[in-house]
């Protein structure tokens, strides 16, 4: 389905907005209660192994460190939240984009919870669904709320941004 370019626009936007949201959440939960999130460095580890055929880890930080691989993966992270919102907008042609209501952009946000779960913590060794980690249940649970804020993220700045985009 095709979106027009002023919805492409601010899909992207969107998405950055809602990626901003879930650093926010990482940042409270890291200062106000001691819980680290995802380092974007072996993110961006992780993306400067994959064109030299290394998907899938034992333990990415078992990985030898490389270059920029802390500016790439910040870059990655929020070019996968415009990505995201990209294809949320498709899902709903645009439309909600004018007039964003908060349950279809939580549920999409609890349905990217499977590409950590099922793509991103088997490829960093963390094993599907975080199984291999220390606490699999709170990484789970971690992920489902982050991927929810993510979710609430992008109807908080479809609301405040289809005010300027789409004038009533």
């Amino acid at each position: 389905m095709d979106l027009a370019p002023v919805h492409v626009a601010m899909a992207i936007l969107v998405g950055l907005g809602a990626t901003l949201v879930i650093d926010l959440w990482a940042l409270l939960l890291r200062r106000g209660f001691n819980i680290p999130s995802l380092s974007m460095c072996l993110l961006g580890r992780w993306l400067l192994q994959v064109p030299k055929g290394t998907f899938m880890h034992r333990s990415i930080a078992q990985t030898p460190p490389g270059s920029r691989e802390c500016t790439i993966g910040w870059i990655a992270h929020y070019l996968i939240g415009a990505t995201f919102a990209l294809i949320f907008a498709v899902l709903t042609s645009g439309s909600w984009l004018e007039r964003p209501t908060i349950m279809p952009a939580l549920i999409f946000g609890v349905v990217t919870t499977l590409v950590p779960l099922f793509v991103m913590q088997p490829a960093l060794g963390l094993g599907v669904a975080a199984s291999q980690t220390p606490h699999p249940n709170q990484a789970r649970v971690k992920s489902l709320a982050t991927h929810t804020i993510f979710g609430l993220g992008l109807y908080l700045w479809a609301s405040l941004l289809s005010h300027f985009v789409f004038p009533a």
